[in-house]
């Protein structure tokens, strides 16, 4: 009906960008090499499972470090990557990590904080001094760990670091792209899918299982994120759960979701309506239509002018449309954010996004809303590749932006 058919990605497909994944590491860990040195630190300890996967090829699902133990942390140095895996994970660290060492801490991390700093080799190259100062992503170390392990290693200095991996990430590879494209693919069907199943009298949640269902049947190895779906006056919560209220005639229908490739994810938001929709609820999704074609429409003027253009820009341009229409205290949230081994991740598009120029080849959404408490919320989300060095920004998310009446007939 919206969307043609896509297969889902083949084993083939799978296996290359496994291959690409193999390949692009090296390299990766050169950039990061880079950054530490210039830092004046000897290694990095990290532990955000995307971040690993990234630079190791270990995978964690969603959720799973809660229960995984200290598996799936790691240390870069200047020779090597060295995982973390207890016995729980130690085969299928081997497997999927190849290249790195894997070793278990079984009296705890602290405790082997000592032995595992004293084998790494210094990005300094000075064995004889070991290793004098660790980067450590503190953002996501609890403050107890932080201290048991500067405690376990006095001489050794901690350094907080953050997003210096997530700076890396923002730039995407050929074979990124490809697998947030295909993400984007499984999306479209999956709500195109769904679309018949829309009827006064079903339930959000009935609807929000039928969709997932839809995704993971489709190609996806997982969502993205919970699915979103919201009728009438829940609309006005961007990111409700779905409840048990039944679908009503002449409500909003908002449906917020994605599907995951080989650790890759999509993002999307469309409100649809049940029957026709009246003129208040028309007018509001005119307006967020016509901030998000601002918001794309620059990204576009700014390539073809050869312009750079900063992330606070495009949200700008979206955030002036609802501005002058009235409903600026009605957006709350940044037009967009950055996509990849995260759903939310650099770059960011808000009002206090850096003023430096958009990162190139990168994919972020492009998602601005207005919400009216008890009343209604509208939000329309489209991921955008952009690439100011090749001139070009493609629409990943193909699910026609127009208003859409579901449920008649």
């Amino acid at each position: 009906m919206h969307v043609g058919s896509t297969a889902a990605p083949s084993a083939e497909d799978r296996q290359r960008w496994r291959l690409a994944d193999l390949a692009a590491r090296p390299e990766r860990l050169d950039v990061l090499r880079a950054s530490l040195v210039a830092l004046g630190v000897d290694a990095y300890f990290g532990v955000r499972p995307e971040n690993a996967r990234y630079l190791t090829g270990f995978v964690l699902a969603d959720g799973e470090e809660k229960v995984a133990g200290h598996s799936g942390r790691f240390f870069v140095d200047a020779a090597e990557t060295v995982l973390l895996a207890d016995s729980r994970y130690r085969l299928q660290a081997q497997s999927q990590a190849p290249r790195s060492r894997i070793e278990d801490t079984p009296g705890g991390l602290a405790a082997a904080w000592p032995e595992l700093l004293g084998s790494l080799r210094p990005l300094s190259n000075d064995v004889s001094r070991g290793v004098a100062g660790i980067a450590v992503e503190a953002g996501f170390l609890d403050h107890a760990s932080w201290l048991a392990l500067a405690a376990a290693a006095p001489d050794v200095e901690l350094v907080a670091i953050e997003g210096l991996i997530e700076t890396q990430r923002v730039t995407k590879e050929p074979s990124e792209l490809e697998r947030i494209a295909a993400a984007c693919a499984i999306a479209d069907e999956a709500l195109d899918a769904t679309l018949p199943q829309i009827r006064e009298g079903v339930t959000e949640r009935e609807l929000a299982m039928a969709l997932e269902w839809r995704i993971r049947t489709g190609g996806a190895e997982a969502l993205a994120f919970d699915v979103a779906c919201l009728a009438g006056a829940r609309a006005a919560l961007p990111h409700g759960s779905p409840g048990d209220d039944a679908v009503r005639a002449g409500q909003v229908l908002l449906f917020d979701f994605g599907a995951q490739v080989e650790g890759y994810r999509s993002d999307m938001t469309r409100t649809l309506f049940v029957g026709q929709p009246d003129a208040h609820d028309r007018a509001i999704y005119e307006l967020v239509a016509a901030a998000q074609a601002a918001a794309i429409d620059l990204l576009g003027e700014a390539l073809r002018s050869q312009r750079a253009i900063t992330n606070r820009e495009v949200d700008a341009a979206a955030r002036a449309v609802i501005d002058a229409a009235g409903h600026g205290h009605h957006f709350g949230h940044g037009t967009g954010h950055g996509i990849g081994l995260a759903t939310h991740e650099l770059p960011s598009l808000g009002r206090a996004a850096p003023e430096a120029p958009l990162p190139s080849p990168t994919v972020f959404s492009v998602e601005p809303g207005v919400y009216l408490d008890g009343q209604t919320g509208v939000r329309i989300e489209d991921l955008v590749s952009f690439d100011a060095g090749a001139g070009t920004f493609e629409l990943l998310t193909r699910f026609p932006r127009s208003l859409t009446v579901v449920g008649e007939g």
